[in-house]
């Protein structure tokens, strides 16, 4: 069984800052990527940011400069941190993380349950 918590979310002013904190547990053999996610209502869930076991980072055009990501592959953790934000921000933000678990050799997709980010304008 594979868990993956979220925390962090909230509400937040434009030009305020949230952080957002998943945390991955149970059978993992081997995480490939790590990375967050939104769903705007009404819209597609769309990518925010992925940080892969190189330490290589890929954001949303609507994150670069103001979205950081960070993980930690031994300790399975993986943070957005989020600065100026703004009310096209709003959403819920799923963490997601393509790994190996238990005797699986597939590659399989797992996400958390979501965390709302509210942001007001």
């Amino acid at each position: 069984q594979v868990q993956l918590v979220e925390s962090g979310g909230g509400l937040a002013q434009a030009g305020g800052s949230l952080t957002l904190s998943c945390a991955v547990s149970g059978s993992v053999t081997t995480i490939n990527t790590m990375g967050w996610y939104r769903q705007a209502p009404g819209k597609q869930r769309e990518l925010v940011a992925v940080i892969y076991r190189s330490g290589d980072t890929n954001y949303a055009e609507s994150a670069k400069g103001r979205f950081t990501i960070s993980g930690d592959y031994a300790y399975k953790v993986v943070d957005l941190q989020m600065n100026n934000l703004a009310p096209d921000d709003t959403a819920v933000y799923y963490c997601n993380a393509n790994l190996r678990a238990g005797d699986s050799i597939s590659w399989s997709q797992y996400w958390g349950q979501g965390t709302q980010v509210t942001v007001s304008s």
